[in-house]
């Protein structure tokens, strides 16, 4: 389909396609697909460009549009400059603009300064290239909203295509084709996200983490410092204490209130912080479609994990006021077909609160004055899990605390923290190993073979069998493992992508730390079953020796989550699961053991 049709069939069905159902409309799908391809037929774009574009988020935009983002420059419509075809919101026309994010503008310099700075930006550009003069400085949508008007302000010059006069194709080509060149000569020294940070970092599994351990070995700051690997402690950290009278989900994602006569919703940080990583989304150019976000994984790979640290996170009963986030958490799917992909999950946050509550006030408290689309989409969906959002909670494990179920070790990676990352004394002033940087997951679905081929375990049999045999130990007791365990273990493989049998079984090593061991405690009775003399933990040990033979007894086995500051990045270790199953064994002869120390 020609550049002429496309244009003229979006922009002249738009008013009456937003009075329409937007949920798989034509008209959406003309601009996000069929404009998109047309534009990378017609035009000999670097291979490194990105085109977004967007029809709204949940509902209708006043102003749709669609993008050129050179990476150099920017990787999203919030910062930088960039070639856009922009859509009168009454229909009457379509403005090719080179425009630049105002988003950004306004948070380093304030509403206020933002459209000076603008009007200095867009002076800057145009006496840098003359052949912007012949594009107009000036721009009207016709837009009835702040976001659309922002648009007009945002501009370096632009050339308008009346509905009813629409130019051909040779015409619209050649117009394009003198934007991209001039864009391709612009200098404005924005920074743009370290991608390749972000690329490097290492995915988890699972977005909860547990950090459980003694008071003061350094779990607090090791979520801030994960948060300085890829992004800022003032853009991707947020520090929450957790109080001791917490019992409700409302505690930490904030609760109606009719104490002032108005029905309003009082937010917390944590929401805000929610809110912010969705904002990140939208940066990066995620198209929301109903309750799915979909993408291209050159978007995914410049999205910066936010970390969520709930400190002493067990001062409260975890499965009381985290409810609402252990049950939600499950229902994270993510498709990938190619380099495109499909996240979707229920809403923390239900769509019907907004129906009773003061819309005004909630959007702004949630700073979403100047993220429309986004705001609508909650309205219509709910606040659900973003995927670029990590919750690490810090756990003591000691009198003062609440311990926690097989629930909450079902549902995080739980890490006993001084075996993960020790503290060495004689390292303290010369460090000689640091963390590796971790990121969100990509993947919900540990059974996707293709994924799998690419490891020692090509086809998942080798982790099937293992889990296999830890279960028939578990067999009629409360600690044996279901699909969930088994999916997450197939996952690790995926992420870990062992390439050798040592890999393979440092994996399988540290699955057991954070998944199956973390589930057994009890007296003597408890960890025997009738029709065997040996308690469960001698038994994991003599199926061990042989399941991790290779590692089992040297200091071969790989630790996965530190890097040496050498020359070889390989750290080796003893088997972790030996030495937890030794002193839990010892424990017991005391008449109780546990996991925890």
């Amino acid at each position: 389909m020609s550049l002429k049709r496309l244009l003229s069939e979006i922009e002249g069905g738009w008013v009456k396609a937003k009075n329409e159902k937007f949920t798989g409309h034509p008209i959406a799908t003309l601009l996000r697909k069929d404009l998109i391809l047309a534009i990378k037929s017609k035009l000999d774009l670097q291979s490194n460009y990105l085109i977004k574009a967007s029809a709204g988020a949940g509902n209708w935009a006043d102003v749709p549009w669609l993008s050129i983002l050179n990476p150099a420059i920017t990787e999203s419509t919030q910062s930088g400059v960039y070639p856009v075809y922009l859509f009168c919101s009454d229909g009457s026309g379509v403005y090719l603009s080179l425009g630049f994010g105002t988003t950004d503008l306004k948070k380093q310099h304030g509403a206020a300064q933002a459209r000076f700075k603008a009007k200095e930006l867009r002076s800057n550009i145009r006496n840098s290239d003359l052949r912007l003069n012949r594009w107009d400085e000036k721009i009207d949508l016709r837009s009835t909203t702040s976001l659309g008007r922002s648009y007009e302000w945002a501009s370096a010059g632009a050339k308008f295509y009346p509905l009813e006069n629409m130019p051909d194709d040779s015409v619209l080509i050649s117009d394009l084709t003198e934007l991209l060149e001039i864009y391709a000569d612009v200098h404005t020294g924005i920074q743009t996200p370290n991608r390749e940070a972000i690329k490097q970092a290492h995915p988890l599994s699972k977005p909860f983490l547990l950090l459980a351990g003694i008071s003061g070995t350094g779990k607090t700051r090791f979520i801030r410092e994960q948060a300085k690997f890829t992004g800022s402690i003032e853009d991707t950290y947020c520090l929450t204490s957790v109080r001791p009278d917490w019992h409700e989900p409302s505690d930490i994602l904030g609760y109606v209130s009719r104490l002032s006569g108005n029905t309003e919703y009082i937010v917390t940080d944590v929401l805000k912080f929610i809110v912010k990583a969705w904002i990140a989304l939208e940066q990066a150019g995620i198209i929301f479609q109903g309750k799915e976000v979909t993408g291209e994984q050159i978007q995914q790979q410049q999205v910066k994990p936010f970390w969520l640290c709930l400190d002493e996170m067990n001062l409260a009963p975890i499965e009381q006021y985290f409810a609402d986030y252990l049950s939600v958490l499950e229902t994270r799917e993510w498709e990938w077909q190619g380099e495109n992909f499909t996240y979707k999950c229920d809403a923390l946050l239900k769509s019907t609160v907004f129906e009773t509550v003061s819309q005004d006030k909630l959007k702004q408290e949630l700073g979403l004055d100047e993220h429309e689309e986004l705001w609508q989409h909650f309205i219509a969906n709910g606040i659900a899990i973003p995927f670029n959002l990590i919750v690490a909670g810090t756990v003591n494990m000691d009198e003062t605390t609440h311990g926690f179920s097989r629930k909450v070790i079902d549902r995080a990676l739980t890490f006993d923290f001084g075996e993960f990352f020790p503290n060495d004394f004689d390292a303290f002033f010369e460090p000689n190993s640091t963390p590796k940087a971790l990121s969100y997951p990509v993947l919900t679905d540990g059974r996707d073979k293709a994924e799998l081929s690419g490891t020692f375990d090509k086809d998942g049999a080798l982790s099937l069998s293992f889990l296999k045999q830890i279960n028939i130990i578990l067999e009629h007791t409360p600690f044996k493992l279901a699909y969930r365990a088994l999916n997450e273990l197939l996952l690790a493989v995926i992420t870990q992508s062992p390439q050798s049998e040592i890999e393979l079984q440092s994996v399988l090593d540290d699955f057991l730390m954070c998944k199956v061991l973390p589930r057994i405690e009890g007296d003597i009775d408890k960890l025997t079953k009738g029709d065997s003399n040996q308690t469960i933990l001698e038994q994991l040990s003599a199926l061990l020796t042989s399941e991790l033979s290779t590692i089992w007894d040297t200091n071969t086995r790989h630790d996965l989550f530190l890097k040496s500051l050498d020359d070889d990045p390989i750290i080796k270790i003893e088997c972790r699961s030996k030495m937890k199953l030794e002193w839990m064994n010892a424990q017991l002869k005391h008449g109780f053991t546990s996991f925890w120390p």
